[in-house]
């Protein structure tokens, strides 16, 4: 029987061994996600008090920038934490969190923006069907399924993932726990219920893609029989972000999993891992509130009541 060593713990690999870059890598990536996180915080503040915000399309927006907060706030704090310490070790229990945590947020953002193509398409297709297809128990309840399938899906992947023990090499060519990486590292080969889970989940994750597809052929057609150029343009400015959106976390998702495996991990991998867990988050809000005219208007309320003298020295 061979010997072999028994993996107790794991190494991130960062962007460099000179400590002064990884100072630096640090604070650049902690700056994105403060940025990450007020933006979306802002988003979730606005919606939540704003009453002209209280519809189906900024309901599934709030649960879109609650799972940028969380999604975010997993790898990137213990990535500055590393790369201020000059430590990239990170124990088992440490990575089965930063999977079981991740995987739920990243599978319930992808249903929720499907949820939302889906809302463009009712509203732009079947706008007198809107109001019933789109009551607030039904936003509610598909909400509630998209958080809970993300939910089974991080447990089973956890679950599965670490039920055997890991062996040969403990360096993880990301700057946090994935998949992919674990995978390579058990020491068993019989992993029928692991890619039979996984298998789950890229049908899932194919399954969203399509219906978004359909949602915008449908959007799209319909859009283009419209007469005027403004009715055109006003169903086009409320799509775009969302499918800018869509795939800007799918582009940068399929890079870091859906990719032949490399067995001399490359800067390009680790800075897609970085952007595929920021990238999104930061300019989910951006694209949304810079040309919203709603949002803007809800934050210029929420300023005028936050700072009512101030606001009577502002000229509209």
């Amino acid at each position: 029987m061979s010997n072999v060593t028994v993996i107790t713990g794991f190494i991130l690999m960062g962007f460099s061994d000179i400590k002064a870059l990884q100072t630096l890598c640090g604070v650049f990536f902690l700056v994105m996600y403060m940025a990450a996180l007020i933006s979306n915080l802002i988003i979730i503040t606005l919606i939540t008090l704003d009453l002209h915000l209280q519809t189906p399309m900024y309901f599934f927006l709030k649960n879109l920038s609650m799972l940028d907060v969380f999604f975010v706030s997993v790898p990137i704090p213990n990535f500055f934490i590393n790369s201020l310490t000059h430590n990239n070790s990170i124990s088992i229990l440490g990575c089965v969190f930063q999977v079981f945590l991740m995987t739920p947020f990243a599978a319930g953002e992808v249903f929720i923006l499907t949820i939302m193509s889906y809302d463009r398409y009712v509203a732009i297709c079947s706008p007198l069907h809107y109001q019933t297809l789109m009551s607030s128990d039904t936003c509610l309840l598909m909400v509630t399924v998209s958080w809970a399938i993300g939910i089974l899906i991080g447990a089973i992947y956890t679950a599965g993932t670490f039920s055997m023990p890991f062996c040969g090499s403990n360096v993880i060519s990301q700057i946090f726990c994935d998949i992919p990486s674990l995978l390579s590292m058990l020491c068993s080969k019989t992993l029928v219920v692991i890619y039979s889970s996984l298998g789950i989940g890229v049908c899932v994750g194919m399954f969203c893609f399509i219906c978004v597809v359909i949602s915008y052929s449908y959007i799209f057609s319909t859009v283009l029989k419209i007469p005027t150029t403004k009715g055109q343009s006003k169903a086009f400015a409320t799509c775009i972000p969302h499918l800018t959106v869509f795939t800007v976390f799918i582009a940068t998702a399929c890079f870091v999993y859906v990719k032949p495996p490399s067995y001399v991990p490359s800067i390009t991998d680790r800075v897609f891992s970085v952007l595929y867990t920021v990238l999104p988050p930061t300019l989910n809000p951006v694209i949304y509130s810079l040309r919203n005219t709603d949002v803007k208007c809800a934050l210029r309320r929420l300023q005028q009541n936050l700072y009512p003298r101030a606001s009577l020295h502002v000229r509209p």
